[in-house]
């Protein structure tokens, strides 16, 4: 019973048994996660992602352990859960189009997993599912929050 609990979460609800592109479809209920989080201070929202994260490295070893190993395509909790880091402290990301563009550039990142985030998967178990898609986040935060900064500066003179 609890292995089956562990991998209905762990697989995104079914949506990581998909034939096609699971991470990006299990990807998908990161959304109104991160929108959620975004009604929170940015201290709070730092808070919920540690406890998202500790949740997380769990529930992806297991689930990986009972799929046969490995960072199984069916796992799609580590990309869902870790995708709101994207959005941390950026009030600008309230925006519907912002959560669409760091939806995209998350994506991008953990699709093409540019160094150090293709090294990052072999630490291995729930620990190495989880941190690549953690890198990916931060990528695309980097992105975001320099993109930011650049917008205001030239629209706010």
């Amino acid at each position: 019973m609890i292995e089956s609990a562990v991998l209905v979460v762990a697989t995104g609800f079914g949506l990581g048994w998909l034939p096609w592109a699971p991470g990006t479809f299990g990807s998908l209920i990161g959304l109104p996660l991160a929108w959620w989080l975004l009604g929170y201070t940015p201290g709070r929202q730092v808070l919920i992602m540690a406890v998202l994260l500790a949740v997380a490295v769990p529930l992806c070893h297991w689930a990986s352990l009972w799929l046969g190993g490995g960072d199984a395509p069916q796992i799609v909790a580590d990309e869902y859960l870790v995708f709101p880091i994207t959005m941390i402290g950026l009030a600008m990301a309230r925006r519907p189009w912002m959560l669409g563009v760091a939806f995209m550039l998350f994506r991008l990142f953990d699709v093409t997993k540019p160094p150090p985030i293709n090294h990052i998967e072999a630490i291995g178990g729930g620990l190495g599912i989880v941190l690549d898609d953690v890198m990916a986040a931060l990528y695309a935060w980097m992105v975001l929050a320099i993109g930011t900064a650049l917008w205001r500066r030239c629209h706010l003179r």
